[in-house]
């Protein structure tokens, strides 16, 4: 995919928006089916958490995938399970500023000389690994497949690619035009913990 495809992708969705305190959630509707929703700070405009949907089949609801953002705590999320991981286990989290994508992964007290990181530019993915061998994970990066960037190892710790910068303040320019309702004057439905508005 490349960005004029995904900048198409986003135009073409139905689109709905509220603001609740200084969040503005952004809920879509590809003509595929799938759904994303997001929530934007009204401060920065950066994004604070995205999820999708994809198309369910006849009697069967499908959950919502978490891409971006911290996850909702059990027990807050509607009809949520207190069934969750040990709090022991490593838990990575992604986030968003506006010049950086950051990763973090609690429960790991390793000095950071035990870390390499290291990038797949074909794949367009991250690799976490310890030499200690107590940890290992391939990070997928939707934002790179989504403006075809190639990632390389000198990208690492610094800031955004050009390229990416670029194609959220198009998304931003295109979500200008979505009419944005206040949280108190709409009719919401629980996501992610957070509220939606219903279609």
């Amino acid at each position: 995919m490349s960005y004029e495809d995904w900048l198409n992708l986003v135009k073409s969705a139905d689109k709905s928006s509220v603001i609740q305190g200084n969040v503005r959630k952004v809920h879509y509707r590809f003509p595929d089916g799938r759904e994303m929703a997001e929530e934007y700070s009204t401060d920065t405009g950066v994004v604070l958490r995205r999820a999708w949907k994809n198309k369910s089949t006849l009697l069967h609801k499908e959950d919502w995938v978490l891409e971006l953002g911290e996850s909702i705590p059990a027990g807050l999320k509607e009809n949520e399970e207190m069934l969750k991981e040990c709090c022991t286990e490593p838990l990575l989290t992604k986030r968003l500023t506006r010049n950086a994508i950051e990763w973090r992964i609690r429960n790991l007290p390793y000095p950071v000389t035990t870390y390499t990181i290291t990038c797949s530019e074909n794949e367009k993915t991250l690799t976490i690994k310890t030499s200690n061998n107590k940890y290992f994970k391939k990070i997928s990066v939707p934002e790179f497949q989504r403006c075809n960037f190639l990632p390389k190892q000198e990208h690492l710790n610094v800031k955004k690619p050009a390229i990416l910068l670029e194609m959220e303040r198009a998304i931003l320019t295109v979500l200008q035009d979505v009419e944005t309702m206040e949280y108190n004057n709409v009719c919401c439905e629980n996501l992610l913990g957070g509220l939606m508005i219903q279609e």
